[in-house]
Order: C-alpha cells, then structure tokens, then sequence
C-alpha cells in the first residue's frame, strides 16, 4: 500500500492506467476526499490542497475534521477463530474484549511503523 502523509493526515495513492493519473484518497475521515495528479510532483500538491481545503471547510461549518469512533466493533470471524481467541484470553487470564483489544493496538501500532518505514 502505497501512502502519503500531509498534517497529520493519510492517504492511500496508486496509479490509474486507464486515465494514467495518480489518484488517492484521505483515509480516515467520515468524508470522501479524493486528489489526483499526472506526475507525483502534482499529486503531493493536490494531496496538500485537499487537506487544507477539508480542513477550511471543516471549520467553515465547525465539524470536526478527524472521524469519531464510538469504540465499538462488530466482528464476524469463523466460529474456529472465535474459539481460538477466546481460548487465548482465557489462557491470558482476561476477558475476550480486551484481549481483542491489545492485538488489535499491537497490530495497528505495527502495521503504522510498517507504512511510515515505506513512505
């Protein structure tokens, strides 16, 4: 996966060859926010711009920029899994929730170190 970062926003980019563009799209916000440009030169300024126009229209109409998670995930996983993590919080002597919780925060934590690395 390909990204750029810009004020503390991602976005994931790859290359149209069809319409032969670099296209992105800011991640992790409750809009659709997408960009594109002919060369990477292009689509970094264009990448800038969206963030800086999301933002402006952001606070235009005092909404706030980053998406908002209640903190609450629905999964649906094999039942076989299921079995498995529940068997390993069990083993970790703690409830399933946080169990999910902490690999979750480790895989989140690694794969962000992973994207940053390649950008």
């Amino acid at each position: 996966m390909n990204t750029m970062t810009y004020q503390g926003f991602r976005a994931r980019v790859a290359f149209d060859e069809e319409d032969e563009l670099f296209v992105g799209q800011i991640a992790g916000i409750n809009d659709v926010v997408s960009f594109h440009g002919g060369t990477v030169a292009e689509l970094k300024a264009a990448f800038h711009e969206a963030v800086d126009d999301y933002i402006a229209t952001c606070r235009a109409i005092g909404k706030e920029p980053e998406k908002a998670y209640s903190g609450k995930l629905m999964l649906r996983i094999n039942p076989d899994i299921h079995a498995q993590a529940a068997l390993a919080a069990e083993l970790a002597g703690t409830s399933l929730n946080q169990w999910a919780e902490d690999v979750l925060r480790r895989a989140g934590s690694e794969r962000m170190v992973a994207v940053t690395e390649e950008a």
